[in-house]
């Protein structure tokens, strides 16, 4: 069976047939660098990563693939040119709203960033002028993807070569006041207001498919409906529904010289233009593709991006590029992870359940145990974020690493249930990304082989190639003269003094107040455990319980 996937513009699952099934591209909405990215942002990424790796892997066919290509697959795998964006401009704090009264998203991070500087709570090491916006995307951006390589996002791992992979908002400015041109031009797009005040949209009007990725039709988004559209931004539009594209702004944190005027760019417009990147390039004013076909093969973003977002890209693309634009996909397929819940809620800081991937890297959990718990759900259902998942992801990782370490150097035999893995793995992914049942494929075959050899080592190469998990580094605990600090707990004075006073303790058989040290350490979220030889061992308590 080819590899199936629900198209979130159909909404229907279908055969995914890339222009040429020897090479794909791939284009995800990534992160707005004004914060660090959240558990619930990597859900999202992850699963792109996920299906990205499985369409590269040998084991995945397609439905349009020559005989050739088959081959060619089967032996080396297949080509995915697959492109992230940086969001470092345009994000406003009222997208949902249209992004016309709120501020950029980078004047919010200036603020929060200028706080932590006053109260000491920068990180060690980083200065930065909360002022400059620049800065501030550099600071998160750097963040962003030191977690994304940690967490084994492939794109982020190649970026580091590429750095056209993760391409920045701001470095295509220029691009975007020529789309821009172009839909003005087509007859897309007008400006209203006069110089000082110019404002830029998109005539949905004249793309009728406008709705048919969200079910937010033109008629769905009369003024004031839903709360998408207010009352305040609808003079001079001449549809309600009518998106930005660029506004003069001359007070604007970030600005730019346009025929508009000095002002910046809508959130949606970037990404019609950095899209081009995974099709191999292509310019803005010029690229026209006929008959309505696709612009890239595969298009992702969190359940949230689907409106607006993608909605006003689809339109703004496909009446810029496809010289027929009605009916045309922009994608041929849309991905959609669903949303993430953290111990059945919605995340939230005053609930005390959210959490940051560095968050958890400091509190000394795996990453590996992060992206399993992260991948594991069925992309198409919300999935719920525990610590007990979390604590059953890493013993999942655990034993495979102990499986494969003994494959590597086991006995060379032939086993039913290799082969039987294989076929089970390969057919759940094959059926829209099944990742709990191909997971439950490789648990199934590693309790049933008792003696794994170099077949199994093969194996497990392939398919933890898509699930990308045992590759990941193993944070190494540090020591000192009196304890091992496991991963995400670092010596300090305080501990090892406490740890001293213990030692001294039981030394003097006073096991009293070795027990109330041992108390006051767990106060501080610690867990000690004796050790032959005298150290201790110390580690986070389990995060839930932190």
């Amino acid at each position: 069976m080819p590899l199936r996937l629900y198209n979130s513009l159909t909404k229907q699952i279908e055969d995914f047939r890339p222009a040429d099934p020897g090479s794909v591209s791939f284009y995800t909405c990534g992160p707005t660098v004004y914060d660090d990215a959240h558990i619930g942002n990597f859900r999202s990424f992850l699963a792109a990563d996920l299906l990205r790796r499985f369409i590269e892997s040998p084991l995945c066919a397609l439905a349009n693939e020559t005989p050739a290509q088959r081959t060619s697959r089967e032996q080396r795998g297949r080509r995915v040119t697959h492109v992230m964006n940086i969001t470092d401009v345009g994000h406003m704090t009222d997208d949902a709203e249209g992004g016309e009264s709120g501020e950029d998203r980078m004047a919010v991070a200036g603020r929060r960033l200028e706080e932590a500087k006053k109260s000491g709570a920068l990180p060690p090491g980083v200065s930065i002028d909360p002022r400059d916006p620049y800065q501030i995307a550099k600071f998160y951006e750097s963040r962003f993807r030191e977690d994304a390589r940690a967490l084994g996002l492939k794109i982020s791992l190649e970026a580091e070569q590429d750095a056209s992979l993760h391409p920045k908002a701001t470095a295509h400015v220029p691009g975007m006041i020529r789309l821009i041109e172009r839909l003005i031009t087509n007859g897309n797009a007008y400006v209203v207001g006069q110089p000082g005040s110019r404002v830029v949209y998109f005539d949905v009007r004249t793309f009728p498919a406008y709705g048919r990725l969200s079910g937010n039709t033109v008629e769905a988004l009369r003024e004031g409906e839903g709360g998408r559209v207010l009352a305040s931004n609808q003079a001079g539009k001449r549809s309600p529904a009518d998106f930005l594209l660029w506004k003069e702004d001359a007070s604007h944190i970030m600005k730019w010289e346009s025929p508009w005027g000095s002002g910046y760019p809508g959130w949606h417009i970037e990404c019609s233009v950095m899209s081009l990147r995974a099709r191999g390039g292509g310019d803005e004013a010029t690229l026209t593709l006929p008959d309505g076909a696709p612009i890239i093969d595969l298009h992702s973003g969190g359940e949230d991006n689907i409106f607006p977002h993608h909605e006003c890209e689809l339109a703004q693309s496909c009446c810029a590029f496809n010289a027929s634009p009605a009916g045309a996909p922009f994608a041929s397929m849309w991905f959609h992870p669903r949303f993430l819940l953290v111990e059945g809620t919605k995340m939230s800081k005053s609930k005390g359940n959210f959490y940051t991937a560095r968050d958890l890297f400091a509190k000394g959990v795996e990453p590996a145990a992060i992206r399993l718990e992260l991948i594991k759900t069925h992309y198409r259902t919300q999935a719920n974020f525990t610590m007990q998942g979390l604590t059953d992801s890493q013993r999942t990782t655990d034993r495979w690493r102990r499986f494969l370490a003994a494959a590597r150097g086991g006995p060379d035999a032939a086993h039913l249930a290799t082969d039987a893995c294989r076929a089970s793995f390969s057919a759940a992914m094959h059926s829209d990304l099944n990742i709990a049942e191909a997971i439950a494929s490789i648990n199934v075959w590693v309790a049933a082989i008792e003696a794994p050899g170099p077949r199994e080592a093969a194996l497990f190469d392939v398919l933890d190639g898509v699930i990308g998990v045992l590759g990941l580094r193993v944070p190494e605990p540090q020591q000192s003269d009196l304890g091992v600090y496991a991963p995400g707990v670092t010596p300090d004075p305080e501990v090892e003094g406490l740890l001293r006073k213990r030692r001294d303790a039981r030394a003097a058989r006073d096991f009293k107040a070795s027990d109330a040290i041992r108390d006051q350490l767990a106060s501080m979220g610690l867990v000690i455990k004796d050790m032959p030889g005298g150290k201790v061992e110390v580690r986070r308590a389990s995060p839930g319980k932190a």
